[in-house]
């Protein structure tokens, strides 16, 4: 697949990234009309923690987690990301080229679960009078 916008560097490492406010991507299906659209949408699905659903360009879907993506050569048609399977141990490796959507159908498990979210209801219990405080976590 060639296109006619210039493709934008890959993102750079967010491995020591500074901590960013939360986007609940839950639910989210973006429209993809060109290649570095597809790109933006797999970095997002690369950190999000639940599953997402690929269906590719004759309409076959897949769902399950994205734990890999490549997309820095400069030939796109090595773009890909590789993905667990829901409810498998198998693996797919899809090209960027062949993605028609890609739909955030898993729920996140981390979504509102973070230390600042924990904090503020521990502050809140005890501005409220409570004693022997316990914010227990929500089962999976």
């Amino acid at each position: 697949m060639t296109t006619q916008e210039p493709i934008s560097p890959a993102p750079a490492s967010t491995d020591n990234a500074p901590a960013t406010e939360y986007e609940n991507l839950e639910g989210y299906n973006p429209q993809l009309d060109s290649l570095p659209v597809v790109r933006d949408v797999v970095e997002k699905a690369f950190s999000y923690r639940g599953d997402v659903t690929i269906v590719n360009r004759r309409g076959d879907a897949v769902e399950g987690y994205i734990f890999d993506r490549q997309a820095e050569s400069s030939d796109t048609a090595k773009w890909n990301l590789r993905m667990i399977i829901k409810d498998s141990t198998d693996r797919a490796t899809i090209r960027y080229e062949d993605i028609a959507s890609i739909q955030f159908t898993g729920k996140d498990p981390a979504a509102g679960k973070s230390f600042q979210t924990w904090l503020k209801k521990y502050q809140e219990k005890k501005a409220a009078g409570e004693k022997n405080i316990r914010i227990d976590p929500e089962p999976l």
